[in-house]
């Protein structure tokens, strides 16, 4: 009973903090970790012992990672090869098609770049498109928002994916080639189905085109559609590739070995990394400095959300430690509860109380831990998606996803709330729903 309320008055501390006093994710975390540590009976002196521990190997598993995947969105983004496969893919599309289209471009943009850059990129292209096409805003937005809001779930290399991977030691080109399977329907259903819906019930139209983006310069030299997009699929071709290496058994020869040490996460983005440096940058005739300068600036935009994954390993390694996870896993097992659904239920809650996808992710994911020593291979990567799944579940007032989109497009509160939340719901749902329909056949 001590550590099931030392998890409760942490976690409503985490709560506490984010939802009603503001303070930052990084700080509350760790503030969250000492109130539970000590609740739990660990001296004071201790406290911090565990978060430290968990805090900087969940920096190396995934701090890397996630430094790396933003160097490569950003030199794609800096470079004009986002604008180039958008540009590529809506020449080529019927305007009745334009919602698919957009869906296509999000998914194919999203894969290297987090939500909020993908967000900034593809806002004044569904802007264009609605304008062109006559079309109400959210018939476009919608499949835009669904796609990346989908990939920041489910696809590595976003940092939640990562994180849970790293906590539950999920296999992560498995998870990779499962997570694929889900988001397709996912995007599909609550994309440009649901949009068709939701343009009825908010049909606001796009506003005229302003004085700043019709001054908006693109990059001298732009690279070609396929050097792009040869960019945004080469980690996902290397860690797949490494994943049937090991699936198929042939991680002993000499091929495999090849293929598996270029197919790591690390490896993989590194090679990527380098690729898209001399690709969209030395190719397009960028200096050395501009290049550096775009590997420099990457930085700048995740370290927030470093440290906040960081802080998350921290709070579930204090978890770990106590023994708190083991007596919540215990209670799940004993329950006979689905662990895929417990830990899809997990996420929503700490979703719904604190606004942050990579904290619900992180935290829910810290809390199955234990459960998932005993899962196979393919069931831990199904958890993971079905943490994630739930990571998204109704984004509210307390998410700063939610005023992103609000003041992007316009709209009020009411129409946010009818559009972008319920959008994050039919995601979650039905992610989850992909999720335990592979665990019946897998």
């Amino acid at each position: 009973m001590q550590l099931i309320t030392a998890a409760i008055a942490g976690i409503l501390t985490i709560v506490l903090l984010i939802a009603v006093v503001k303070l930052h994710p990084f700080i509350s975390l760790m503030v969250g970790s000492f109130i539970m540590a000590i609740c739990a009976g660990v001296p004071y002196d201790k406290a911090f012992s565990s978060f430290t521990t968990g805090a900087g190997s969940t920096f190396s598993g995934v701090g890397l990672l996630v430094a790396f995947g933003a160097i490569i969105g950003t030199i794609l983004f800096a470079s004009g090869g986002a604008d180039v496969i958008v540009d590529t893919i809506m020449s080529k599309t019927p305007m009745k098609l334009l919602p698919w289209a957009m869906a296509l471009i999000a998914f194919t943009v999203g894969i290297p770049m987090f939500f909020e850059v993908g967000v900034v990129i593809l806002i004044p292209v569904v802007l264009f498109a609605a304008r062109r096409a006559k079309m109400p805003v959210m018939l476009i937005a919608i499949p835009a928002l669904a796609g990346l809001s989908t990939l920041h779930a489910f696809i590595p290399p976003h940092p939640g994916p990562l994180a849970a991977i790293d906590s539950i030691h999920a296999n992560l080109g498995l998870t990779l080639g499962l997570g694929l399977l889900v988001a397709i329907p996912t995007v599909i259903i609550s994309g440009p189905l649901l949009g068709k819906v939701m343009a009825r019930w908010v049909p606001i139209m796009a506003p005229e085109q302003s004085a700043a983006e019709n001054a908006e310069q693109s990059p001298e030299h732009r690279p070609t559609f396929a050097q792009a997009i040869t960019v945004i699929l080469c980690p996902v071709v290397l860690m797949l590739a490494a994943s049937v290496v090991d699936l198929t058994g042939q991680s002993k020869t000499a091929w495999g070995r090849v293929l598996a040490f270029i197919g790591t996460p690390l490896t993989a983005l590194f090679i990527t990394s380098v690729l898209a440096m001399v690709l969209l940058g030395f190719m397009q005739h960028s200096t050395r400095d501009a290049v550096n300068g775009m590997v420099g600036k990457s930085f700048g935009t995740v370290a927030g959300i470093v440290f906040i994954v960081a802080a998350g390993g921290g709070f579930k390694q204090t978890l770990v430690d106590s023994g708190i996870s083991d007596v919540i896993a215990n209670s799940i097992t004993e329950s006979a509860m689905n662990p895929l659904i417990a830990g899809w239920i997990v996420a929503v809650l700490i979703r719904l109380a604190t606004g942050s996808a990579t904290v619900a992710t992180v935290t829910a994911a810290g809390i199955m831990a234990p459960l998932a020593a005993n899962l196979s291979p393919v069931q831990l990567a199904l958890l993971v998606l079905a943490i994630g799944a739930g990571s998204v579940f109704f984004s509210h007032l307390n998410d700063a996803g939610f005023w992103l989109v609000k003041e992007y497009f316009g709209m009020t509160v009411g129409q946010t709330l009818k559009t972008w939340s319920l959008m994050e719901t039919v995601l979650s749902v039905v992610g989850l729903g992909c999720v335990m329909l592979l665990s019946l056949i897998l």
